[in-house]
């Protein structure tokens, strides 16, 4: 199948590309692939969108009818202790936590009302697919193709088989979300990353509740810092009253942690409990949960854009505001940008050229004014929360962002683990059942389904590494990094073995990012698989 702009992932990143595509150039063919069952099944954000892309993008958006109904009220920024709580004047907040004017939302359901704003336009969108090749000719992308379909465990074509289809474009946009699989091999082939920090990245964990009226506040945005982690880890939390009666409530942990006995999950589920946030959720009801990895790196993480015949775009590349804890409006920026230049040059008669009018003109726009301001957040943030905070409050307020130095990333997050013996264990309550889960009773409200005839879409490099490096040394993290239970260490014949529960799988990435040997390999699994998160 021949396509002027082929697009990978159906994010805001990916249908922005393809809105702005056909806005510019309408005869221009546009595809979108998705891996997700539906636009939208494997979105998952906090989220509060500020609005400025998408009003760039469809400026008529209010009148079409966009899910952006829910304006922010009111900030707050508490500061916790294990039994307390401290909240910053709002004088004092710096501008990159100030709401004003932005808006709770769903960015799932965001995302659909994007896919019918595409099609509505003229874009083909395949969800169901996975795209997991890249296709090319000599040094240049020409496309890529999707995974074939109703394989068996043992390799077998099944009555079910349905094989792969290439996809030829022009120019291939990979819009892919954190820690794509395409994106991975093209930063490793072009040698994007060279000369740049490494990637840092966040795991964040959402449950979305419906809460009493009385106990709800539509509009009030609350993040808090501090308990339950320790000063020394990167993290906080999320409390966004949406409509309906309904709170999204999440955790974010810096996967740069050093305790290889912390399970961000349970450190989610501990948070719930404290005396300024549990009161919310008293008499109501968990209705979904979810988990998604998220690139906070900022400006000095970024790759190179693009390369023969394509780009990286949306958090593909990086381009989350860390500080705002806001991607969607930057997501959809970048797609415009590199759109706008893949259209310039189809005009031109070119293809498969490298389209350095997109970073270029991302270098001239308010996302990379926005990005250089904040760059020093993540850095400063990662020498501990209070000297972090003041040092970062100095940087905003202070010096407006404008500061004569850049900070710098210098260890990707496998690297950061210490060994089992230099690490006090924790101990977490066990959960009630009311306002705290376990991982399995959670990650059933996620919708997550694979099929179960399929070849693994998680294997091992080395299959002995599990034990004798992540076990014996480490105490098998990977048992608490991951937030749906999908690696457990069984014992047989007393000794221990790593099982993997790939059936479980929300597709977030974690293992890919903190595994510390980097030996677990995520491909993606047959189209339509993982989770299905409505209105997340």
């Amino acid at each position: 199948m021949q396509y002027d702009i082929v697009v990978v992932g159906a994010g805001p990143a990916g249908l922005a590309a393809a809105i702005r595509a056909k806005q510019i150039a309408p005869d221009v063919s546009v595809c979108v692939l998705e891996k997700g069952s539906e636009v939208g099944a494997h979105i998952l954000s906090g989220a509060v969108m500020d609005p400025r892309a998408i009003s760039e993008l469809l400026p008529d958006w209010k009148a079409q009818g966009a899910p952006l109904t829910t304006p922010v009220i009111e900030d707050r920024f508490l500061f916790l202790s294990e039994n307390g709580s401290v909240r910053t004047p709002s004088f004092m907040l710096p501008a990159c936590f100030q709401n004003h004017g932005n808006y709770v939302v769903s960015l799932g359901n965001v995302t659909r009302w994007l896919g019918r704003q595409a099609e509505a336009a003229g874009v083909e969108i395949f969800p169901g697919f996975a795209a997991t090749e890249v296709l090319y000719d000599g040094d240049k992308i020409k496309g890529v193709a999707t995974g074939d379909m109703g394989i068996s465990k043992k390799g077998e074509k099944t009555d079910a088989y349905q094989p792969g289809m290439e996809l030829h474009g022009k120019y291939t946009f990979f819009a892919e979300g954190c820690r794509g699989q395409l994106g991975r091999q093209l930063e490793a082939k072009y040698k994007l990353r060279d000369g740049v920090d490494p990637q840092v990245y966040g795991i964040g964990l959402k449950e979305l509740w419906d809460v009493k009226p009385e106990r709800h506040q539509a509009g009030l945005v609350t993040h808090t810092a501090g308990w339950p982690l320790g000063s020394s880890t990167y993290g906080g939390s999320f409390v966004y009253h949406q409509e309906n009666t309904q709170v999204a409530v999440g955790f974010v942990v810096g996967l740069s942690y050093t305790n290889p006995y912390l399970s961000p999950f349970e450190e989610f589920q501990r948070f719930k409990t404290h005396p300024a946030i549990r009161d919310t959720f008293a008499g109501g009801k968990r209705v979904a949960y979810g988990a998604r990895a998220i690139a906070a790196g900022g400006l000095q993480s970024l790759p190179k854009l693009v390369f023969p015949g394509g780009a990286l775009i949306g958090d593909n590349a990086g381009f989350l505001n860390a500080a705002r804890i806001k991607g969607s409006h930057a997501a959809i920026k970048s797609g415009m940008l590199a759109a706008e230049a893949a259209c310039a040059a189809l005009k031109a008669g070119r293809s498969g050229d490298e389209l350095n009018a997109y970073p270029e003109a991302f270098k001239a726009s308010w996302l990379y004014e926005e990005l250089h301001k904040a760059r020093n957040f993540k850095p400063w943030m990662s020498k501990g929360l209070f000297f972090g905070s003041l040092m970062f409050g100095i940087d905003q307020v202070v010096l407006r962002g404008k500061a004569p130095w850049t900070l710098h990333h210098h260890h990707a997050d496998n690297e950061t683990l210490k060994p089992k013996s230099e690490s006090q264990p924790i101990q977490y309550p066990k959960p009630d059942g009311q306002l705290t889960f376990d991982r399995l009773t959670d990650l059933s409200f996620s919708n997550t389904n694979h099929g179960e005839d399929q070849p693994a879409h998680l294997t091992l490099k080395d299959p002995t590494v599990p034990v004798k490096v992540n076990f014996d040394k480490y105490a098998g993290p990977e048992q608490r990094y991951c937030p749906a239970g999908v690696y457990e260490f069984v014992d047989v014949d007393t000794k221990p073995r790593l099982q993997i529960n790939a059936q479980n799988c929300v597709h977030c990435k974690t293992c890919d990012i903190k595994d510390p040997t980097q030996n677990i390999v995520w491909v993606a699994p047959e189209g339509g698989g993982g989770p299905n998160y409505p209105n997340m």
